[in-house]
């Protein structure tokens, strides 16, 4: 049973993020000689956009504030264990960073159930992005599990995860830090592999093109022309 968990762990602890990123940078550049009009997140807030704000916007925000927090722990690993001395700095830290997580979490519900509720949105939406939207609501799901039930995640992250990250970058990959993490940690990790391999395929691509101003962005107005005698309608968008 031991050896198992060992190559289980070696699959996707060594074996998985190489073969994510490899994916990544291949069909990333395969994508944009091939398909260069198609890196965007291929909006559909033309179609509804009241949903879309209450949706895509929170998760956006939160996600962009997740992720920037994961970059700092990778990055300045021993400046956030610094920070984290100090007690009341430590928990201010954890609770903003449950609070965006919750606020992705929202934002991801929202926007999965305009995608079911509404009608056009559903019409619009493939196979992949509900598979976008599935392995999204684990990552998420699990990270917010992770923060409430193996709290303190800021400084092991830094003091565990971090030096494992940078093991696979420098192609000497240590599975001495992760094989004692909970099961909730490995699985947040994995999805997070599994996200990067699947994102040059899917509308996740967009990140690429730094989308930011969409955030601040003025309303879109759209006109819709129906029959001749139909009066033309005009909604914001």
């Amino acid at each position: 049973m031991t050896q198992a968990f060992r190559n289980a762990d070696v699959l996707l602890f060594v074996v998985l993020p190489y073969l994510a990123m490899f994916t990544f940078f291949l069909g990333t550049i395969m994508r944009y000689f091939k398909a260069p009009f198609t890196y965007s997140s291929l909006s559909s807030q033309f179609l509804e956009n009241q949903q879309h704000f209450w949706g895509l916007v929170p998760f956006h925000y939160g996600i962009i504030t997740v992720l920037a927090g994961h970059v700092v722990a990778f990055l300045v690993p021993r400046g956030l264990l610094l920070w984290n001395s100090r007690p009341l700095r430590l928990y201010i830290l954890e609770t903003s960073a449950l609070i965006f997580g919750l606020l992705t979490l929202a934002g991801l519900v929202g926007a999965i159930l305009r995608r079911i509720t509404v009608s056009k949105i559903r019409e619009v939406t493939t196979t992949l992005d509900w598979h976008v939207f599935a392995l999204l609501l684990i990552q998420v799901g699990s990270g917010i599990y992770v923060a409430v039930f193996h709290p303190w995640g800021s400084s092991w992250f830094a003091a565990a995860a971090t030096p494992y990250l940078w093991s696979l970058v420098k192609f000497s990959p240590d599975l001495g830090y992760m094989a004692m993490m909970p099961f909730a940690v490995k699985l947040h990790i994995v999805m997070a592999y599994l996200l990067i391999g699947f994102s040059p395929f899917t509308r996740l691509v967009h990140i690429l093109v730094v989308p930011n101003p969409y955030l601040w962005r003025k309303p879109q107005v759209v006109r819709w022309y129906g029959r001749a005698e139909a009066p033309v309608a005009e909604r914001r968008a």
